[in-house]
């Protein structure tokens, strides 16, 4: 039975102290979204936050948009990042978005990435008020999870969100949004809400079918009255052993597979294990006591994340020590916690919000204030090279980004370019993605398209000979490009400054040249593109 307004705030008052939040938070059981205030956190959370396009994982993303917005986009190397776009709905919205408003992608990029942080914050605020009584605390909660959004993930090579774009940005708010919905009774808007989910992000979709599974069984639905989410993950397991081969992995796909250490749980830090299991425990005691201005369902949701994060915890110690199951740690299980991680700070900042905060401003300023400053610099700290936020369509005073962008200005768009393959990890570049800021194609790179091999292995020997024919960059000749240019194509290079010896560079800056590979060096058969204006 939930506690009446009036009797809150009766008990609230014989511990001396009221219990509405500052700036007109006051203890209200309505779920109205305050839309002003929301949208306030989502601006203070991007510039505490940062933004960086085309970088980490939105190096495999936002190529994907840019080629629906633009078909005439990569016409070399695209199926390193089309084979996670074909499964999704995602590249498909944003990237008709910016082709129907016809407004820059760049900075229609960017707008749907404010937008997920919004969306976030609106998911995050309806789970809370299923949960809680008191504003107080939905809005710690929500200020709690603004402040830490950059904290990473145990084990998953996940931060809760990201400073850039990919599916995440809108799955993890619609996952929130299918939870707040069914705990809330409303079956019907969470099954709506987990099929929007599935069509962005299919693999994170899984996850929340499953809790939400879990979540009936909780609550002892009869099996006639379950949702098709459980359903439509119990006929996604069914599928699980068909995808790949029961034996370990071989050749480049298994180089490819192991790349990704997270993938193994065997291979974890002591510390990881503690990102495990510390929020478990945690949540295994919140759901253990009788917390004053929390709703049935704060405990429903907090105990039914402790068997659902060590089901899927159980899930990769087994596909991790058989050597027949390697190809099976591709689904990550443990990528469940980044679910977990989400709801254990929504709760645990609402728990803050009810117990210490309340209407005392200096403690909402003491406690909010160093968190969101040391979140911002670490993130700065990352980005030491790079604008904290990377407005589309302002300059940029790295020089990798630079150079990338001059590429996309002065070069044609059927170009097609190669770089050392570990550029990514290059000193400066800051992970920023070629493909994603110079919209050009280019040969498969070592870092993040050996991610699309660990997940697609039919890409493996594709990419190691394109990654192979790219070693030794830094020490290569003239005659090296030349031969790298036979056998690709490529019509342009991008080098550590100067160029190489006798080379043609339109474009230098402090670190780096952009050289055109002369035509007649290029493969046989093959039309170069023609020359920039």
């Amino acid at each position: 039975m939930e506690i009446s307004p009036t009797r809150r705030m009766d008990f609230s008052s014989a511990k001396g102290d009221d219990v509405s939040p500052p700036i007109s938070m006051s203890s209200s059981s309505s779920t109205r979204a305050p839309v002003l205030g929301l949208l306030s956190i989502t601006a203070l959370t991007v510039c505490v936050q940062g933004y960086h396009l085309g970088a980490d994982d939105a190096a495999i993303y936002v190529p994907g948009i840019k080629k629906v917005a633009d078909p005439d986009l990569y016409p070399f190397g695209a199926e390193f990042f089309q084979s996670h776009a074909h499964l999704t709905l995602f590249p498909n919205l944003i990237g008709e978005s910016a082709r129907l408003t016809r407004l820059p992608v760049d900075a229609v990029i960017f707008i749907w990435h404010v937008f997920g942080v919004f969306l976030l914050m609106l998911a995050s605020w309806r789970l809370l008020c299923a949960c809680f009584h008191n504003r107080s605390a939905r809005w710690s909660g929500i200020a709690l999870l603004a402040a830490v959004l950059s904290v990473p993930v145990a084990g998953t090579a996940l931060a809760i969100t990201d400073p850039y774009v990919t599916s995440r940005t809108l799955s993890t708010p619609a996952t929130l949004f299918a939870i707040a919905c069914f705990v809330s009774g409303k079956r019907k808007q969470a099954a709506a809400w987990w099929v929007f989910t599935a069509m962005i992000h299919p693999q994170m979709s899984v996850y929340g079918a499953v809790f939400l599974g879990c979540l009936a069984l909780v609550d002892h639905l009869a099996s006639l009255r379950l949702n098709a989410e459980p359903a439509a993950a119990l006929a996604y397991l069914s599928a699980l052993p068909f995808l790949w081969e029961m034996q370990p992995a071989r050749g480049p796909a298994r180089d490819a597979l192991f790349s990704r250490t997270y993938f193994f749980v065997s291979r974890w830090t002591w510390y990881e294990w503690i990102g495990v299991f510390a929020p478990l425990a945690l949540l295994w005691c919140m759901a253990a006591a009788n917390w004053r201005g929390t709703k049935p369902q704060f405990r429903t949701v907090a105990r039914t994340l402790v068997p659902f994060g060590l089901m899927f915890t159980v899930a990769g110690l087994v596909l991790t020590f058989p050597a027949c199951l390697e190809n099976y740690t591709r689904l990550q299980p443990m990528r469940s916690l980044h679910l977990v991680y989400v709801v254990f700070f929504l709760l645990l900042g609402g728990l803050i919000g009810e117990y210490v905060l309340r209407n005392r401003v200096w403690r909402w300023l003491a406690l909010f204030v160093p968190l969101a400053t040391g979140m911002s610099l670490m993130q700065i700290d990352d980005y030491p090279a790079s604008a904290h936020v990377e407005w589309p369509g302002r300059g940029t005073a790295n020089p990798w980004s630079a150079a990338f962008l001059w590429i996309r200005h002065n070069t044609p768009k059927n170009a097609i370019f190669a770089l050392n393959p570990d550029y990514m990890l290059s000193p400066g570049e800051e992970m920023h993605g070629f493909r994603a800021v110079a919209e050009r194609s280019v040969l498969a790179d070592a870092v993040k398209d050996s991610g699309a091999v660990s997940l697609f292995p039919a890409l493996a020997d594709r990419w190691q000979a394109q990654v192979q024919a790219e070693r030794g960059w830094d020490g290569f000749q003239l005659s090296d490009f030349e031969k790298v240019a036979r056998q690709y194509a490529i019509t342009w290079i991008v080098v550590r400054r100067p160029g190489p010896a006798g080379s043609v560079c339109p474009y230098e800056n402090e670190a780096l040249a952009v050289c055109r590979i002369p035509s007649g060096k290029i493969s046989a058969g093959v039309t170069p593109p023609p020359p920039p204006d």
